[in-house]
């Protein structure tokens, strides 16, 4: 048996389709292509929440397993180019992402940035959006805590065939 094309989503990663059985198959099939007929985005939303819950509520998997399904994943992707798309939302970029290390691993900005060695008053500006870091600054800033900084290519926008 041929193994289905990965999914790619807008952030450039793969939702794989391998062991997906063919139902399945055809939701993510039929999802995509109501996507592609540029729907109003709230009632893209409306559509596929029951669609996708319905389809595996009964298959008997309660609300949080639904969420981690491919089919689930790969239409919450659907939804977000069609509303970046609509001008509702935007493609976050590293600020967000910044911010998010921050809440996520660190009690405080304090902390983040005693761990990191950025001044407490340089960070409200970046994360105000009003200065960048430099490159190299915000490397070295990062490694001391883990973390490095990823060059990856952009998908577009465009809702895929």
């Amino acid at each position: 048996m041929i193994q289905p094309t990965p999914y790619r989503n807008i952030r450039g990663k793969d939702i794989p389709l391998a062991g997906l059985d063919d139902d399945e198959l055809k939701l993510i099939k039929q999802l995509k292509t109501r996507a592609r007929k540029k729907p109003d985005w709230n009632d893209f939303d409306n559509y596929w929440w029951k669609k996708v819950g319905d389809f595996y509520l009964a298959r008997g998997l309660d609300r949080r397993a639904i969420t981690q399904t491919a089919a689930w994943k790969i239409t919450q992707d659907l939804s977000s180019r069609i509303a970046i798309a609509q001008g509702y939302a935007r493609l976050g970029d590293y600020w967000d992402e910044l911010a998010a290390l921050i809440r996520k691993h660190f009690p405080t900005r304090r902390a983040f940035c005693e761990a990191t060695g950025l001044s407490e008053d340089m960070l409200s500006h970046v994360l105000a959006r009003r200065k960048h870091l430099a490159i190299d600054t915000l490397t070295d800033a990062l490694s001391r805590i883990g973390y490095t900084l990823r060059i990856e290519p952009l998908e577009p926008v465009e809702t895929p065939k």
